[in-house]
């Protein structure tokens, strides 16, 4: 099969490792802004082709969103014979239910606009809601970097090491960490109180004289962090505090909130392009060979299972 790799604005040079990795060139493009803020996406060479549109939907959420649509009608008008979106951070996945009436589902209109632009196939990296794949009308392939990040803390994690879940939402992603590492995990119970304020409430587990990694699958404000590094230092955990998320918004003042924490590091992967100035206890790690992976596996029609989240 002929693959065609077509980039959007989000993060170009994550598509160009995952192209390089495949041994192709991206397909050329071109987005036109108009001054009132309107797109127009502009896409060469694809009549005929399996083609694979990689764009994040970070910040700025909805430009990105919007572009990614646009881009993938482009495709399609174009002539693609196959059309597969790479995902790799899914914005609106913490939208995936109601908390109250008159609340949007955010994740389910994204999942019905990728649907009514011809989308045959949804690649994502560890999506924040795993009903994100019955949400969806065409097969979703949900990705994980959980390996990825394990296998760097791996080589300088102590044997005496908890892994820790921020919040009761982040359990089973602690356990799959866990597993790989052979820790024992604790868990935070937390209460969100806005989108930047957390209160954590309490700890299941033993942490007294230990170091301590926490998990999750993206850190945007740090709030939740913040929250749970108070509550693992009253609970007499040592200093030594890493903490890794496969997506590393860090939107807002999380910087500045993150700094005051004295991580030993903040590891997170490139599903998102990542700030121009980079604070030394931040550690990037690419997600591009396992993209290049995947798009590899479903060019030749082989499975992903061992590339696949496992709850």
């Amino acid at each position: 099969m002929s693959i065609r790799i077509v980039s959007g604005t989000a993060h170009p040079a994550l598509t160009d490792a995952v192209a390089d990795a495949l041994g192709t060139e991206p397909v050329t493009s071109e987005v036109v802004r108009f001054p009132d803020g309107e797109l127009r996406p502009v896409v060469g060479g694809v009549q005929g082709g399996d083609v694979y549109v990689l764009q994040p939907t970070g910040p700025a959420v909805n430009d990105h969103l919007v572009e990614l649509l646009l881009l993938l009608d482009a495709c399609r008008r174009g002539g693609a014979r196959t059309l597969t979106a790479v995902v790799p951070y899914f914005g609106y996945a913490r939208q995936d239910r109601r908390g109250l009436a008159g609340e949007a589902v955010g994740a389910r209109v994204v999942a019905d606009a990728l649907a009514s632009v011809g989308v045959d196939r949804l690649v994502v990296v560890d999506p924040h809601t795993s009903a994100l794949e019955a949400m969806c009308a065409m097969p979703v392939e949900m990705l994980t970097a959980v390996p990825v990040l394990a296998g760097v803390l791996a080589q300088e994690t102590p044997d005496t090491t908890v892994v820790v879940a921020p919040d009761l939402g982040a359990v089973k992603l602690a356990e799959h960490y866990a597993r790989l590492l052979r820790r024992p995990v604790a868990v935070v119970r937390k209460r969100r109180v806005t989108g930047e304020r957390v209160h954590a409430e309490e700890l299941a587990g033993d942490v007294a004289g230990r170091p301590v990694v926490i998990v999750d699958d993206m850190i945007s404000t740090g709030g939740t962090i913040e929250a749970a590094v108070r509550v693992l230092r009253a609970a007499g955990a040592t200093s030594d505090i890493t903490v890794a998320a496969t997506h590393g918004p860090l939107v807002a003042a999380a910087h500045e909130r993150l700094d005051r924490l004295s991580l030993r590091r903040l590891l997170v992967t490139d599903t998102l392009p990542a700030s121009r100035e980079r604070p030394p206890w931040l550690q990037v790690r690419s997600v591009a060979p396992l993209l290049a992976d995947a798009i590899g596996r479903l060019r030749d029609n082989e499975p992903l299972d061992t590339l696949m989240i496992r709850t």
